[in-house]
């Protein structure tokens, strides 16, 4: 299994027995308010536990003393493949807020898309109510670069018609990156 290591984290891919760590988290509503689903049941999260393991592009951020999963990371490469641009995304348990862990976890994968994937730049995007969001994104040195009115929605109104929200739009390139190492 490919792992990625920080100082208290690991980073590896996910595995079809991670659920009940999942569903700590993906079960609130607090937790998925931005994400493009809505809270999931335990038999939902056992599903996606598989279906995660079977993604490149979802990452288990787990706690090196005991292994506990405690939020997951995004990262797809984005078309076309040529332009090198990568999204980064991510969702933690709360009860692992404000302990630094997800600035970890993403910094590190910066890493890997630069260093090892051969990035040339990394995007992040979050709703602006979001404000943990792009206010982790600022602490990883990625730079605003645009604040987009009613993109998409990720849900419907009672009568059917979309609800749709603005998105801030955040990147950092590789050579910001390492000049900031």
């Amino acid at each position: 299994m490919f792992i990625l290591e920080s100082d208290r984290l690991i980073v590896r891919r996910f595995c079809d027995d991670d659920w009940k760590d999942l569903y700590e988290y993906l079960s609130q509503e607090t937790v998925v308010i931005y994400e493009p689903y809505n809270v999931f049941s335990e038999e939902a999260c056992k599903q996606e536990a598989v279906n995660r393991s079977q993604n490149d592009a979802f990452w288990a951020v787990c706690l090196k003393e005991n292994n506990k999963l405690i939020g997951n990371i995004y990262f797809k490469q984005q078309d076309p493949k040529e332009f090198l641009t990568w999204e980064i995304g991510y969702v933690f348990n709360p009860p692992y807020y404000g302990k630094g862990y997800a600035t970890e976890a993403s910094r590190r994968i910066l890493q890997y898309g630069f260093e090892q994937r051969g990035a040339h730049r990394i995007i992040g995007k979050c709703n602006p109510e979001n404000a943990s969001s792009w206010r982790l994104m600022e602490r990883l040195s990625m730079k605003r670069e645009g604040y987009f009115r009613k993109p998409a929605f990720f849900t419907k109104s009672f009568d059917g018609k979309p609800i749709w929200h603005d998105a801030y739009q955040y990147s950092i390139l590789s050579e910001e990156f390492f000049s900031a190492e």
